[in-house]
């Protein structure tokens, strides 16, 4: 079986929306129209910003049913990146907590798509 490699979020302005991740993820598109953008990340992972209005078949729903998940290093990472990210002005749905898997907070993209940060706290999730 094929490993999923590639997410396509519907967004209403790729390039406003292309401009986002760019600043965000740290790097230029790789693929960059009116209708689309395409980013390819250092693990080889693609995201997608394809324009709502013209995606077939057509986009029935908005953002926010589901996230892209960025990975820390340790819990002051998740901290670091949530001030770095407050200071870039991303709308925060949820500030830095401790859950059951680890430190996370949710942050929103101009489409309102979900941005989860988190460090997993292995040791606890290993407990039986």
């Amino acid at each position: 079986m094929q490993s999923p490699n590639f997410t396509i979020l519907f967004v209403d302005q790729p390039q406003a929306s292309g401009a986002f991740y760019q600043a965000l993820v740290g790097r230029e598109p790789v693929e960059s129209s009116p209708t689309f953008v395409l980013f390819v990340l250092d693990n080889g992972f693609k995201l997608g910003l394809w324009s709502r209005h013209t995606a077939e078949p057509a986009v029935r729903v908005a953002g926010g049913g589901s996230e892209i998940v960025f990975q820390c290093e340790t819990p002051e990472a998740v901290d670091a990146t949530h001030a770095n990210w407050v200071g870039r002005g991303l709308s925060i749905l949820q500030q830095p907590t401790e859950m059951d898997f680890g430190r996370t907070f949710v942050a929103l993209d101009p489409d309102q798509h979900r941005l989860r940060v988190y460090w997993p706290n292995i040791a606890q999730n290993t407990r039986s």
